[in-house]
Order: C-alpha cells, then structure tokens, then sequence
C-alpha cells in the first residue's frame, strides 16, 4: 500500500496494515497509534488481547443465558461485546452483537417490537453462530498481525 492511498472516505490510510473488510482501519490503528514502539506492540497487543479473554467469557455467558432462555441476560452481554468490539473497530462482530441485543430486548432490526420471545431466541441462536465465526476470523486476522510485528 502506498503512503498515499486512502479509503472509501477519503481518509489517509498511510501504511497502514491491510486487515481485511471485518476490521475498520481508521479505528483499529487509533489503538496502535498508543503503542511505544512499532516493533513490539505492546500497548496494543495487551489491549487486543485481554479482548480475546474478554469474547470468550461473554460467548460463554451467552450460551448459558440462550440455553436458560434469559433474553435480559442476552441482551446485557450482546450490549456489552457490541462496545468494546466498537472499541477496536470489529465491525463485523459488533454488527452481529447488535442484532443479539436487538432480540434480547424483543426487537426486530427496526427497532420494531417482537413479542415472540421464542422467535427472538431463535434470531439468536443463528447470529450467536455468525458471530463466533466472525469473532474467529478477526482474532486469527490479529493474531496473525501481531506474531508479523
């Protein structure tokens, strides 16, 4: 990437590293913009990863209140993993997690009310799936990015 190429926005991407469409640059390199050093990372690297720490609780607290049907529960974590995937630019996992919040407060994508308790738990069981998978491919992507540097 050349130091002048920019984004669909016209914003500068410099060198920045090229990390796929999951994972919105401009937000991302705000985190290793606090980095000491380029070379090892570490400020970044500690962040990134005490989310990985952070996913995997919460997609198991997930699946503890999906199997006790607990859509407040749900909503609660689905809010929670939305915001500090928003942190790091995860836009892909933070999309999905705001669908779950969604069906945890008995909505539709609208916004529009769902009383279908058993509908939004069904919503729910499918995006949870999507939004592992998507949560793998960003911390393979990050992973990946940080054993490079």
């Amino acid at each position: 990437m050349a130091a002048n190429d920019q984004n669909d926005d016209g914003h500068d991407t410099g060198n920045l590293p090229d990390l796929g469409d999951a994972i919105d640059i401009l937000t991302f390199s705000q985190i290793l913009e606090m980095d000491d050093s380029e070379d090892d990372r570490e400020f970044s690297k500690s962040i990134v990863f005490g989310f990985f720490e952070q996913a995997e609780e919460t997609f198991e607290k997930m699946d503890t209140a999906l199997e006790a049907r607990n859509l407040d529960e749900l909503y609660r974590l689905g809010h929670f993993l939305k915001g500090s995937s928003a942190t790091l630019g995860l836009t892909k996992v933070k999309d999905s997690c705001e669908k779950i919040q969604r069906y945890g407060k008995k909505e539709n994508l609208d916004g529009s009310p769902e009383k279908d308790e058993a509908l939004c738990l069904s919503r729910i069981t499918e995006t949870l799936k999507t939004v592992k998978a998507e949560y793998a491919d960003v911390e393979q992507t990050l992973k990946n990015f940080f054993n490079s540097t």
